[in-house]
């Protein structure tokens, strides 16, 4: 039967990663573990703080206690008969997302998939943990023969309930990889601000190709627009930044491609 199917095109090829991509895709694994421990050890520091009314009183940033200020404050108000056991998890959680971030730095120079991460890199809102991220969920982009394959896969488009003649469309899917939708839903976010090219993703996108260039430029204007009007129309904006992300998917298809067609592309 297997024979029948192939001799007719009715099989699909499935991607099998190589070791090394696997040892990259448990080391991503392993760090986004590291990281939701870190933020419940913080969360249960942050408690225990407040309960006893040991409050920061400095300015808060977006981390909120991955502010190496406030973590420093929190530690020498809090006493330490009671808080050395909290302030010792959060230490150990910390280390832990420092050594294996440290390791996937230190590996990605040797992965074949190495072009694509920094080729991604080029868009705002994907810097080098969310690009290592993407690249190692997602593998091979060239299976997917346009965005929108990409999108199911991720499972960032909508669902769909039929019945006969009707058709109700509700949230996303959520069917397809959970860790990579979750990084570009968080790098969906930096698109809330006006179009501009930060130092850091000027550095990001000196070595790449124009081409590459460009496509990250045309993304950023059109998410950016895209951001403003879905929020001017009242979305809420979890629902803006899912769109965002969806939308974002479609230009790392064609960074990727790309990549794969070479400089002479």
């Amino acid at each position: 039967m297997l024979a029948k199917l192939h001799r007719s095109g009715e099989l699909t090829a499935v991607w099998v990663p190589d070791a090394a991509h696997e040892a990259m895709r448990d080391l991503v694994r392993a760090r986004a573990t590291a990281m939701r421990v870190l933020g419940k050890a913080r969360q249960h520091l942050q408690g225990f703080l407040l309960r006893h009314g040991r409050i920061y009183a400095g300015k808060r940033g977006d981390s909120g206690l991955s502010s190496l200020a406030h973590h420093g404050a929190l530690r020498s108000s809090s006493e330490p008969n009671r808080s050395a056991g909290l302030h010792s998890c959060s230490d150990r959680a910390e280390a832990r997302v420092d050594c294996l971030t440290k390791r996937i730095e230190e590996l990605a120079p040797q992965w074949s998939m190495t072009p694509f991460v920094e080729a991604v890199q080029a868009m705002r809102g994907v810097a080098f943990i969310v690009a290592v991220t993407v690249v190692a969920e997602v593998g091979d982009f060239s299976r997917f023969d346009n965005p929108r394959q990409l999108m199911a896969f991720l499972g960032l488009v909508p669902s769909e309930h039929s019945s006969g003649a009707t058709i109700r469309r509700g949230g996303i899917t959520k069917a397809g990889n959970a860790l990579a939708r979750r990084a570009l839903i968080e790098g969906a976010w930096t698109y809330r601000i006006q179009a501009r090219v930060s130092r850091k993703l000027h550095d990001r996108n000196e070595r790449l190709p124009q081409a590459i260039r460009d496509i990250a430029w045309k993304a950023q204007v059109r998410l950016c627009g895209l951001y403003r009007r879905l929020s001017a129309a009242g979305k809420p904006k979890v629902i803006v930044t899912t769109a965002i992300a969806r939308e974002m998917v479609g230009f790392l298809w064609a960074i990727a491609r790309q990549v794969q067609l070479g400089p002479a592309a």
